[in-house]
């Protein structure tokens, strides 16, 4: 605990803090004076943030997971590379972020392990020519308030999930998700709605 107290004394003199941050030893930070963190932040062990002019900001009260990788990796002019998350969220252990064309994560969204969201991708339409020479994509991915994505789920470029959505462990998501509802599989497709007054399964016990 003195060690979080103390480093959480020194991260102040590089980073943009709004409140106190409990920061773990072992977390990596490139370009801090782009890192914005809010109150009450938290980042465990291992956590790498890269984040590149565009930056990244955490919003008050989000925890950052052992090993995860938010990585905003502009060296080609990007106009809209960041990553933004909001308020009360979680990014589990070992997501890897690339935001290259823009992450934006709204609060209360919640990603498990070996989450991918990757808000770039690379041109290969030319058999003609390498693709590491056909230069890339960066659209942007947006996630809405509300989310949870199971674990192992890849959410590619270009795509937007809807306010309190849910994507399965393992699904690979390629379209928007519309909100309110389950997608699952490879590529991703709507499995059910999530209707109001739903009922919790009533042979299962329900924490709160």
């Amino acid at each position: 605990m003195l060690g979080i107290a103390f480093r959480a004394v020194l991260y102040r003199l590089i980073l943009r803090m709004d409140g106190v941050a409990a920061i773990e030893n072992g977390v990596r930070l490139r370009f801090a004076d782009q890192i914005h963190l809010g109150r009450n932040v938290y980042l465990d062990q291992g956590a790498y943030l890269h984040a590149c002019p565009g930056g990244i900001s955490i919003g008050d009260g989000t925890l950052v997971m052992h090993g995860a990788v938010l990585h905003v990796y502009n060296f080609r002019g990007l106009p809209h590379a960041y990553i933004r998350v909001g308020r009360d969220s979680l990014i589990g252990e070992l997501n890897v972020l690339r935001g290259q064309g823009g992450i934006t994560i709204g609060d209360r969204v919640y990603t498990a392990p070996l989450v991918q969201i990757l808000a770039v991708n690379h041109v290969f339409d030319d058999p003609t020519r390498p693709m590491v020479e056909q230069g890339i994509t960066a659209e942007g991915i947006w996630i809405e308030d509300d989310v949870w994505i199971g674990a192992g789920a890849i959410i590619t470029d270009g795509v937007r999930i809807g306010h309190g959505a849910v994507v399965a462990a393992g699904a690979v998501v390629t379209g928007d998700v519309p909100p309110h509802t389950v997608v699952g599989g490879v590529p991703a497709r709507v499995l059910k709605t999530i209707e109001p007054g739903g009922k919790s399964p009533v042979d299962k016990a329900v924490y709160l």
